[in-house]
C-alpha cells in the first residue's frame, strides 16, 4: 500500500528544491505532475515539470471532476489530476503532491489517510531574501508574496509534519525520515512482508 504525500510551503520556501533532491535519494518516490494555466518558465517542459494546458482545458477536467485538488494561485490555476496520482499509487510508488494549504483540505477529503508535511523558512527576513534573490519578479511581485505567505503559514498546523528548512541538508534529512517513518508502520510492513509473517507466525 503506497503513501500519498502533501508538501506544503510558502514561495520562497525551498520546496521545489527540497522535494527534487528528496526523490533523487528515494526509492519508489515520485512527484506527481499538476496540470497548470500559466506559462512555463526557462527550462521547464510540459509533463515534466507540469502539464501546462489552456483555461479551456482546465475547465473541462475540473467540471469533469477529474481533479482531486485544484485552486487559483497567482491568478493562474493549478490542479492534480484524480488518475495521475491513482496510477501512480497502483504501481505502489509513494506519492507527493506540491500543493498549498487550500488544495490540502481538498486532498484529504478523497484521500483521508494522505500525509501532510508544511515547510516554513527560519525568518521572515530569509524568506524575503530569497525572493529577492531568485532575480523572477519585479518588488510589487514580491510584496504579494509576502504577503500571501504570511497568509499561508497560518495554516501549518493543518498538517501532520512540520519542517524548517533553515539548513538545506537538515531540512532534506528531515524529510526523508518522514517517508521512512511512513514504511514502517504497521500495516505498510504486514503488507510488503506478508509472505514472511506467515512464515514466522
Amino acid at each position: 500500500m503506497a503513501n500519498l504525500f502533501i508538501v506544503a510551503a510558502p514561495s520562497g520556501c525551498g520546496k521545489t528544491s527540497l522535494v527534487k533532491a528528496l526523490i533523487e535519494k528515494t526509492d519508489h518516490l515520485r512527484v506527481s505532475i499538476s496540470h497548470t494555466t500559466r506559462r512555463s518558465r526557462p527550462g521547464e517542459e510540459n509533463g515534466k515539470n507540469y502539464f501546462f494546458v489552456s483555461k479551456d482545458k482546465f475547465d473541462v477536467i475540473k467540471n469533469s471532476n477529474g481533479f482531486i485538488e485544484s485552486a487559483k494561485v497567482f491568478d493562474n490555476y493549478y490542479g492534480s489530476a484524480k488518475q495521475t496520482v491513482q496510477d501512480l499509487l497502483d504501481q505502489n510508488q509513494d506519492v507527493i503532491l506540491e500543493i498549498d494549504w487550500q488544495g490540502a483540505r481538498q486532498v484529504k477529503q478523497s484521500f483521508a489517510e494522505a500525509i501532510g508535511i508544511f515547510i516554513l523558512p527560519p525568518s521572515i527576513s530569509a524568506l524575503k531574501e530569497r525572493l529577492t534573490n531568485r532575480g523572477q519578479d519585479d518588488q510589487s511581485i514580491i510584496d504579494r508574496r509576502m504577503q500571501d505567505a504570511v497568509n499561508e503559514m497560518q495554516h501549518f498546523d493543518e498538517f501532520d509534519y512540520l519542517v524548517i528548512n533553515d539548513d538545506f541538508d537538515t531540512a532534506l534529512n528531515d524529510l526523508s525520515n518522514i517517508v521512512k517513518s511512513q514504511r514502517l508502520i504497521l500495516k505498510q510492513q504486514t503488507q510488503q512482508y506478508q509472505d514472511l509473517l506467515k512464515e514466522l507466525i
